[in-house]
């Protein structure tokens, strides 16, 4: 594996600063820095841009993002036995990484972003981060402070990100991701590329805001998704009856005989847009 900097292997700075992975934090490290510069490849040049990073661990993805060129790295860290090894990072790139210890759901990263272009990559902990994606979709203001996320999820939440109505894992993520942005799925990483290996695999997203996404309330289009994929094997008659049911769907110009995961975005909005 060739290096990327000038810094120690990763599997040495993990065992000089006794940085077991922690299944309660959701860890998981990357030791690969080949594979960790392929993630940050993905979210396009950094040049001169501001990278978000959550759960940097020991810096795998950090190192790979400033090597590339990232202007300034600010990651937000929950576990303190990491932060002797994300300060040697610092070191080594003088005045380019900044480390918040704190927790990533409690953090306002709008607030905390710059002029000039931020993206967000990450190696997103299983237990916090499809919460953390929802968050950065539904800002105060569109389009949103960040031009790109690049974030790596268990391969299962990833294919609810990038599905639609023609596929089985469509649902309320689908919906939300696929009105606010464009999501592809951009690689997989098996199990073994991590320390420990996950009993999964794991896939890369990487989503681009949408300029004009279909106008919509986004309260109301959360209460029209929860309702109808609650009950998604019901029709949508009765899935949708608390909310106006048939009188709703009539409005809408939609079959109340057909189910939640035959819906398109534009459709749900348009009933979200009803209410």
């Amino acid at each position: 594996m060739a290096a990327i900097d000038g810094l120690p292997p990763l599997r040495d700075v993990i065992a000089r600063h006794g940085l077991d992975a922690r299944k309660a934090l959701g860890q998981n490290f990357l030791l690969d820095l080949n594979l960790t510069q392929k993630i940050a490849r993905t979210a396009g040049p950094l040049e001169g841009v501001t990278v978000f990073e959550v759960g940097p661990g020991p810096g795998g993805l950090t190192r790979a993002i400033l090597s590339l060129g990232a202007k300034k790295v600010i990651a937000v860290e929950r576990d303190a036995r990491c932060l002797p090894a994300l300060a040697e990072i610092a070191d080594y790139y003088p005045g380019r990484l900044e480390v918040i210890e704190g927790d990533a759901l409690k953090t306002d990263f709008e607030a905390m972003a710059p002029e000039g272009p931020v993206k967000i990559i990450a190696n997103l902990p299983y237990n916090v981060g499809t919460q953390l994606l929802i968050n950065w979709l539904l800002p105060r203001k569109w389009p949103p402070f960040w031009q790109s996320l690049t974030l790596m999820f268990q391969r299962e939440v990833g294919l609810r990100i990038v599905a639609d109505e023609s596929d089985d894992h469509y649902g309320r993520l689908g919906v939300l991701c696929g009105w606010r942005t464009e999501a592809h799925m951009a690689f997989e990483v098996p199990p073994q590329a991590f320390t420990p290996p996950p009993k999964v695999t794991s896939s890369v997203v990487h989503l681009l805001p949408r300029a004009e996404p279909l106008p919509c309330d986004v309260e109301k289009l959360e209460r029209v998704t929860q309702a109808a994929f609650g009950q998604r094997r019901k029709m949508l008659r009765q899935s949708l009856k608390p909310l106006g049911g048939e009188t709703l769907l009539g409005k809408a110009a939609i079959d109340p005989a057909r189910r939640a995961e035959t819906l398109s975005v534009e459709e749900f909005c348009r009933i979200a847009n009803l209410l």
